[in-house]
């Protein structure tokens, strides 16, 4: 009976050791030696595969640093940074189970994913808009009625867009991509007549299209999101060293240079330029480190 009694209390002393540890990040890395990294494979030039397992872009190469920067702090003379890709539908259920301890994609801070997970200070502002065909007389959303409109699974694109005022009164079609490169694809083989999502997105996408002058963004700006690196709940001491780093990054000018080698100069594959300067709501983001949600942008 006392052995049986030792085992119970042993099982629950290691469950309860692994709980902890689930919950302090930064002990599970310097006991484990390793890091997972959520990555993504077409989010435009905040997080990109180029393939054969190499992922890129401007919030996974601000990742890498933010990890470096963890490495220095727990004093590792080595790191593992494992790379697990992600998509929309199942980015947070990844965090939330321990599969993934950083993602830096493109997932929006909001409310409703708040109460599941923590977010990093926002590192770009984006806005969603409607990308379509240059030739296919789409201006705006009223010009959408009738239409088919892709998105992509997992995302809030097309339920900012029918909540719009101005579309009110607009019935269209929707059609779901399983990511965001396949979203594309459903514009460019004319399954789709627009794509909406994030603006990086799009035009990381049309960067990379065959013929990207058959291509613009047009339209009004749908809604303005807070993008950020996402992370457990109650886990301050990862947070703080994530955000640590973040902040670093901005003081010593070195994320501007990341964002001028990603969006403003040519980048992989193709060697063409993204083109979208930064806006002046991530530099006000930059200049006042803050977790926001997207909420309370809208109140403004």
């Amino acid at each position: 009976m006392k052995k049986h009694l030792l085992a119970i209390a042993i099982t629950v002393l290691a469950a309860g050791s692994a709980f902890a540890q689930a919950n302090d990040t930064l002990a599970k890395i310097k006991s484990s030696g390793s890091v997972t990294m959520g990555v993504r494979e077409s989010s435009g030039a905040l997080a990109y595969t180029l393939g054969d397992g190499k992922y890129v872009g401007f919030h996974t190469e601000m990742a890498e640093r933010i990890l470096d920067d963890i490495q220095k702090q727990l004093g590792l003379a080595k790191l593992d940074i494992k790379r697990q890709p992600v998509t929309s539908q199942n980015r947070v259920p990844l965090v939330t189970n321990g599969t993934v301890d950083l993602e830096c994609g493109s997932t929006t801070n909001n409310a409703t994913r708040a109460k599941d997970v923590a977010f990093a200070v926002t590192t770009y502002v984006e806005e969603v808009r409607i990308a379509t065909k240059a030739k296919s007389g789409i201006q705006s959303i009223k010009d959408l009625s009738g239409k088919t409109v892709a998105t992509t699974t997992g995302t809030t694109s097309v339920q900012t867009l029918r909540k719009n005022e101005r579309a009110n009164g607009v019935n269209f079609k929707e059609v779901l991509g399983k990511d965001h490169a396949d979203s594309f694809l459903l514009l460019e083989t004319g399954r789709a007549d627009a794509f909406v999502m994030d603006g990086s997105i799009l035009a990381g996408n049309i960067s990379k299209a065959k013929n990207p002058a058959d291509y613009k963004i047009v339209g009004e700006v749908l809604s303005v999101e807070p993008i950020a690196c996402m992370m457990r709940k109650d886990d301050p001491a990862f947070k703080k060293a994530v955000d640590d780093s973040i902040k670093r990054q901005i003081a010593d000018g070195s994320l501007a240079k990341l964002y001028d080698k990603w969006f403003m100069q040519p980048i992989p594959p193709t060697g063409t330029k993204v083109g979208l300067p930064m806006s002046e709501a991530t530099k006000d983001a930059w200049a006042h480190p803050n977790d926001k949600p997207m909420e309370d942008y809208a109140k403004k």
